[in-house]
């Protein structure tokens, strides 16, 4: 479905990407792990056009997205829940759900309104709400159905479990589970690295602009240097701040 080759990008003096090579499958659920700063939303913004890659290359369904804009790429089935949710905050529930299907021109807009409303019920009991006021899980919620209502085949998500407690991180993570059991394809960019290997197929660990390691989702569950960068244990045991780190 996505495959990225030696892809390089800067952002300002720092060279924020370093030589990307990630494949994504059909049908499966990816995750991409690191800190603050590593270059994970870099990635994503370099995915949907936002951010022209200095060089490598974007392939998706085989076809190459390297210098496509971002309008088009929206339009030809990658969309991106973005870090942080924003969602509209000024428009209803029901008007940010019909904006996601902004692109479209077919006449099932509506049959997917009451899909995400089947999805998500809060939003259905909220639908005449302002988006601006829901709690912070629903605006995630929000957000994804608006993502999916452009009908992507690739779904990019920045940080769906940030800011929210664990019981909403769990229904967020159990939703896009379902979501990758019906055929779609996701690209998870996450820091809560235990709540998002249990779910994805395969991970990557992103570390100062640097893919340092991929495997199967749980490979790296399992493997001591992610559970002392990410999960605060080293072999079931706490380990001191300054010897969490990949490298």
């Amino acid at each position: 479905m996505l495959e990225i080759r030696g892809l390089n990008q800067f952002y300002g003096g720092s060279h924020t990407l370093r030589g990307i090579d990630l494949s994504v499958p059909a049908g499966t659920c990816t995750a991409l792990l690191g800190r603050n700063g590593d270059g994970k939303t870099t990635l994503l913004r370099c995915l949907i056009g936002l951010l022209p890659a200095r060089s490598g290359r974007i392939a998706f369904e085989g076809q190459d997205i390297t210098r496509r804009p971002a309008h088009w790429i929206a339009r030809h089935g990658i969309a991106l829940v973005p870090e942080g949710r924003m969602v509209f905050p000024g428009l209803t529930v029901l008007d940010n759900l019909r904006l996601g299907a902004y692109g479209r021109r077919d006449a099932e807009v509506g049959v997917d309104v009451e899909r995400a409303f089947t999805r998500f019920p809060v939003l259905r009991d909220r639908k005449a709400q302002l988006a601006g006021t829901l709690s912070g899980g629903e605006q995630q919620m929000l957000a994804i159905a608006r993502g999916l209502m452009a009908r992507p085949r690739l779904l990019l998500l920045d940080e769906p479990s940030l800011g929210l407690a664990p019981r909403l991180v769990a229904e967020v993570w159990a939703a896009l589970a379902a979501l990758r059991d019906e055929g779609l394809t996701l690209l998870v960019v996450e820091q809560m690295a235990e709540v998002a290997l249990e779910t994805a197929d395969r991970g990557y660990v992103l570390e100062h602009g640097r893919i340092v390691l991929a495997a199967a989702a749980g490979d790296l569950l399992r493997d001591e240097r992610v559970a002392r960068a990410y999960l605060g244990r080293e072999r079931g045991r706490p380990v001191a701040p300054e010897s969490r780190g990949i490298s």
